[in-house]
């Protein structure tokens, strides 16, 4: 009897410590993004300056690189320059609610964007370059491809009206719902790797696709590149910036190889594109 009990005891034992193994890998993801807050605040000062405002105040070079400087009011130093909520700022959803997966991004990027449901991805990529030409004033270079195949432009949008921060969001919230991955893919241009600048796309056209923008880069004097992304998410979110490919800094190498695994999604060097 006794051995009975002791080897049913010991077959639910079994099952349970199987049940538990399972669920702890299960968690394995979950629990490393509740300790995303401990070990952010853990990382040294030379990896992190939580009083820097900005991508480029905010985030310090890897040991031996140093950052591009690009041309004054371009593409590229418009997004190096994005401001940032105060270190340790969660994602929040369009609803409010917060992201589950906090071990993907190390910062967020201060740009609210009103509860749109529609406010994914590339519509988060596309608001930024259509603020940067609003910004410079070009405001007929703001276009973008509907699904549908139709070129939208904010100038004929205006129709003659002033160029105001208001009626721009009104055109971007019609792009937000008629365009997507599938469109903003067909309207960028292709390039190599090897050439990559800030403000280059990753993307990957379908329902859903996904994108993310780099909004920083650096190299080394052995000519080694690293670079920094962003991106918005489903559900609508807050833009943030990724974690990158050593889970502490927000850098990707560039030597990554057939494929970027970025936090999130998976890209083939194949879908790097640019305006």
């Amino acid at each position: 009897m006794k051995i009975a009990l002791f080897l049913s005891g010991l077959l639910f034992s079994i099952g349970t410590l199987s049940v538990c193994n399972s669920f702890a890998k299960s968690e394995k993801k979950a629990t490393k993004g509740s300790l995303l807050q401990k070990d952010e605040h853990e990382r040294s000062s030379s990896e992190v300056d939580t009083n820097g405002k900005s991508v480029q105040t905010r985030f310090q070079c890897p040991s031996g690189y140093q950052r591009v400087a690009p041309e004054r009011n371009s593409w590229a130093a418009y997004l190096q320059n994005l401001p940032l909520k105060p270190h340790g700022t969660p994602v929040r959803h369009y609803d409010g609610t917060l992201k589950p997966n906090t071990s993907a991004y190390c910062a967020v990027v201060d740009l609210p964007f009103y509860g749109n449901k529609s406010y994914q991805c590339a519509d988060a990529i596309m608001r930024l370059r259509a603020e940067y030409l609003f910004e410079q004033q070009k405001y007929n270079e703001i276009e973008f491809l509907f699904v549908s195949g139709t070129n939208f432009n904010y100038a004929n949008y205006l129709s003659g009206k002033t160029p105001t921060s208001s009626n721009l969001w009104s055109y971007l919230e019609k792009v937000f719902n008629y365009s997507s991955t599938l469109s903003l893919d067909k309207q960028l241009k292709s390039k190599l790797t090897k050439d990559l600048a800030i403000g280059d796309v990753f993307i990957k056209g379908g329902s859903p696709g996904h994108a993310v923008v780099v909004v920083d880069k650096c190299i080394n004097a052995n000519g080694e590149v690293k670079f920094m992304l962003a991106q918005s998410y489903m559900p609508a979110q807050d833009i943030q910036i990724l974690v990158g490919n050593d889970e502490k800094t927000p850098w990707y190498d560039l030597n990554f190889g057939a494929y970027l695994y970025s936090a999130e999604y998976t890209f083939s060097k194949e879908q790097l594109k640019q305006f």
